[in-house]
């Protein structure tokens, strides 16, 4: 997974589009995991995340049940500080047993 944004870059006077640049880093992304209902996947999810960004806080994770109830969304927003750290984070969360889907 890798992150990019088109830039406007000022040249000869007018503003022309680049192509894909290297996120400015230091920005908030959202990581998601799901899994079932049961058993402990928030707290998979965010031993997980916290492997990569240990100043996370408990207020940066949201929980949202299927319509069902059988799944459950976990999205926790980190403070992303390189390519890689983002990387590591969506390589832990999709290599987990309990991490169905990591996105």
């Amino acid at each position: 997974m890798r992150c990019t944004r088109t830039s406007r870059l000022r040249r000869g006077g007018g503003n022309e589009r680049s192509g894909p640049t290297a996120v400015d880093f230091s920005l908030r992304l959202s990581h998601q995991g799901h899994g079932p209902g049961r058993g402990r996947l928030r707290a998979t999810v965010l031993e997980l995340v916290r492997r990569h960004a240990p100043d996370l806080r408990e207020n940066a994770v949201a929980i949202r049940p299927s319509r069902n109830g059988r799944y459950l969304s976990v999205t926790v927003t980190v403070r992303a500080v390189s390519q890689e750290q983002l990387d590591a984070i969506y390589r832990e969360l999709s290599s987990s047993e309990a991490v169905l889907m990591a996105l």
